[in-house]
């Protein structure tokens, strides 16, 4: 049974920096994708980074505008989303989703397997 739980979520200040985790199970990251996207109030989801299992290469959305790095740790079968110069835009539910593999299509259209998010508020 696939399922990915976040953390990391919390209240920052505009300006500063964040790194989300994702603990996966029921597969390993180095045979699955696995992304981060992000619900913002009032907007539609949007993605913000993948990486794919087996060659790691990695996608970036629109929103991540070389703010966001995407990473993972094999050995704790985690995925960790760093996010810097955060501003209140970057506010919302960020959730993990799992799939077979990633690309620009999978950041447009979602992902087979969702967490159920962590909050990211950025306020000062």
């Amino acid at each position: 049974q696939v399922r990915l739980v976040e953390s990391g979520g919390g209240l920052v200040q505009p300006g500063g920096s964040l790194r989300l985790s994702c603990a996966a199970s029921g597969f390993t990251v180095n045979e699955w994708a696995t992304g981060w996207f992000r619900q913002a109030p009032g907007k539609e989801r949007e993605g913000v980074a993948c990486i794919n299992g087996l060659d790691a290469r990695t996608y970036y959305g629109d929103s991540a505008k070389g703010r966001v790095t995407i990473s993972k740790d094999p050995g704790k079968n985690t995925v960790y989303l760093q996010i810097n110069d955060l501003d209140p835009e970057d506010t919302g539910v960020y959730i993990c989703a799992a799939d077979t593999d990633c690309s620009w299509y999978r950041l447009d259209h979602g992902m087979e397997y969702w967490g159920k998010g962590t909050h990211v508020t950025v306020s000062s």
